[in-house]
């Protein structure tokens, strides 16, 4: 990294934006309650420095944050500079970096792959080097190749330091990096923070809510906020000369940075001491207004990389490195999802149950429950319920397997989207290059278990066109669910919704719940409109145009059906035989196709090309249609749950 004097101003930096929670309705109709969050806030950081943002909840730290990020949502009005150069969303993401308060890192990796697998412009025996040095720096090279799911909590705080620090960034901000730390992590952490940004020459500026006595000699500067005013701002040991010389005086024995944020916290115990502290806050803030600005631009760091005037950074411009090439990135990210599920980790054998044998375990259950059946007249009923339950399983598998699998990618990519490292189209190529060969596969698979029973393998091509007709039902499913959750955060909802869509197409299209002929109008034109008319169609007749099933059959070992009139015959006189029923396959195939009673050949419906083309188009379409929504720009509230 370039370690080069860098200075972070922000100059008279107002922010307005939303004061409280509130519903999705709420947030879409902009009834939310608004506020100004920020008020007049002027600081500096040099780099090399560390600096706290202290204040109790609500006092705007975070809001802070966001505004320096440029995430924030709401109206900002004032400056923030780098090297006097405008902090642009596009200069951030390149040059700067920052640790949310929450991330979500992907099961099954190691602290070594996780580092690796961040997009960054190193590549090979560079990014390999930078990684090493970053656990060490961290230490975290004991846990390398311990799963992230196995660290603890001052552990996984320091990857996901780790994460943001192999970007090389010139400002590192963290949101309560020592939030839920014991004493010793908390100091363990902060002492990493304070030596890494003398080695790197990187502006830290770290928020934290409880600040311990013991982490004062790694803060060189000290941000104190309440409700948004900036109480004092400056050097941490210049920060007891300004209390002092304003008569408050740090005494002795105590934390001088919890001392100085309670005197910065407003008293809630009661409405007299919340009017005293609320008037004693209001003065300091404008006392430091009047008398603070020497303060606001020394630090303890001394040297002529750390001089406050500005001369000496306004011609240095930061440079724009440019972001990795989407090629780099997308061959990055797909090897992380195959490193994910191909490894003997408790996560990776449960991602590979899953993609591989989940669905043909489903299938061998059905092989059970149906390798007995006889052709008899009850196999055109069994046989069909057969089908359904093979369409049932790879439409429900399908959107289980997504459940349990994809939100954890999602969540990860609405992460490192807001990073700039990537976009939602690259995301989802990536993971459909894993997740439909493993899918294929699995269909294949399942496919042969259960397709002896049904018909035979010969030709070959017979049970290809079946397995891929499934195999399209599985990917249509799997899309589906994906579509629903670009949206909906909750896995159960998205669950539930699939699958009642899903439920309400195959009781309408497949025809074997309900016969199509038996629809209104309205409802049989409905149908066309879904995938699971076509698929139920192809496999129906590939099953019952079975030369099998092209005869009379009897009706069990005692009864037979030589004597059953044609099917037309039949129709068309009412007749009716008291043991059988179907005189053919075709028979059944007339009955829950046909609408009109002449119509034996309807080939309109059961047109094998048509049908398995049609059936793909709604995968492939369903992809597409995927890829699409996720170039659409979503509400910054809707992408938030997923992030947080």
């Amino acid at each position: 990294m370039i370690s080069s004097d860098y200075l972070l101003e922000l100059c008279n930096v107002f922010y307005s934006g939303q004061v409280e929670s509130g519903s999705c309705i709420q947030r879409v109709a902009g009834s939310i309650k608004t506020g100004i969050i920020l008020k007049d806030v002027s600081m500096a950081v040099h780099s090399g420095e560390v600096m706290a943002v202290l204040g109790s909840k609500g006092s705007g730290k975070k809001a802070l944050l966001d505004v320096i990020s440029r995430r924030a949502q709401g109206p900002v009005r004032g400056q923030i500079l780098l090297n006097n150069h405008p902090m642009s969303l596009c200069l951030f993401q390149q040059r700067c970096a920052y640790v949310t308060h929450k991330c979500d890192f992907i099961p099954g990796l190691t602290v070594e792959q996780t580092l690796y697998y961040t997009p960054t412009k190193f590549s090979g025996y560079l990014k390999r080097s930078k990684v090493k040095q970053v656990m060490a720096d961290l230490a975290l090279s004991h846990v390398a190749n311990r799963c992230i799911e196995d660290l603890t909590k001052s552990e996984y705080r320091r990857l996901m330091i780790g994460v943001q620090l192999i970007k090389d960034p010139v400002v590192l901000l963290l949101d309560e990096p020592t939030w839920d730390l014991d004493p010793l992590n908390t100091y363990l952490v902060v002492s990493i923070l304070s030596n890494a940004a003398k080695k790197y020459g990187t502006a830290i500026i770290l928020t934290m809510e409880k600040p311990r006595s013991d982490v004062f000699p790694f803060l060189e500067r000290v941000l104190y906020l309440c409700l948004g005013d900036v109480v004092y701002t400056g050097g941490t040991r210049q920060m007891l000369e300004y209390f002092n010389a304003i008569g408050f005086p740090c005494p002795q024995l105590e934390n001088p940075l919890m001392y100085y944020l309670c005197l910065s916290t407003v008293d809630r115990r009661s409405r007299e001491r919340f009017m005293e502290s609320n008037h004693q806050i209001s003065a300091l803030v404008e006392k430091f207004k009047i008398e603070g600005g020497i303060f606001r631009k020394t630090s303890t760091m001394t040297g002529p990389n750390h001089t406050s005037e500005h001369g000496i950074h306004s011609n240095k411009v930061p440079i724009l490195l440019g972001k990795p090439g989407s090629f780099p990135t997308g061959w990055n990210i797909y090897l992380r999802l195959l490193s994910a599920t191909l490894n003997f980790k408790k996560a990776g054998f449960r991602q590979l149950f899953l993609r591989l044998f989940f669905l043909p375990l489903f299938f061998f259950f059905l092989w059970i429950f149906y390798r007995e059946m006889k052709d008899f007249q009850h196999t055109f009923i069994t046989r069909s319920g057969l089908i359904l339950n093979c369409l049932c399983g790879v439409y429900f598998i399908g959107i289980m397997n997504t459940v349990f699998m994809y939100p954890i990618y999602r969540t990860r990519y609405f992460q490192e989207s807001q990073e700039g490292l990537y976009g939602g189209t690259l995301f989802l190529l990536t993971y459909n290059l894993v997740s439909i060969p493993f899918s294929f596969v699995s269909t294949i698979a399942a496919t042969a278990i259960i397709y002896p029973l049904i018909a035979n393998f010969n030709p070959l091509s017979e049970y290809i066109y079946f397995s891929l007709t499934l195999w399209a039902c599985y990917i249509f499913s799997e899309q589906q669910t994906m579509a629903i959750m670009m949206t909906v955060k909750s896995d159960l909802t998205a669950a539930i919704t699939s699958i009642y869509i899903t439920g309400i197409c195959i009781t309408l299209g497949s025809g074997i719940l309900r016969s199509i002929k038996g629809l209104q109008h309205w409802l049989f034109y409905l149908t066309y409109a879904t995938q699971t008319r076509y698929a139920s169609a192809f496999l129906n007749r590939k099953v019952f145009t079975n030369p099998l099933l092209n005869q009379a059959l009897p009706y069990d070992e005692q009864h037979n059906c030589t004597s059953m009139n044609l099917i037309e015959t039949s129709l068309l006189s009412g007749a009716n035989d008291p043991y059988c029923r179907y005189a053919s396959g075709q028979a059944f195939l007339t009955e829950r196709y046909s609408r009109d009673p002449t119509d034996v050949i309807f080939s309109g419906i059961l047109e094998e090309d048509f049908n398995i083309g049609v059936t793909f188009a709604f995968a492939l379409g369903m992809i597409v249609f995927n890829l699409f929504m996720y170039l659409i720009p979503l509400p910054a509230f809707v992408k938030a749950k997923f992030r947080e």
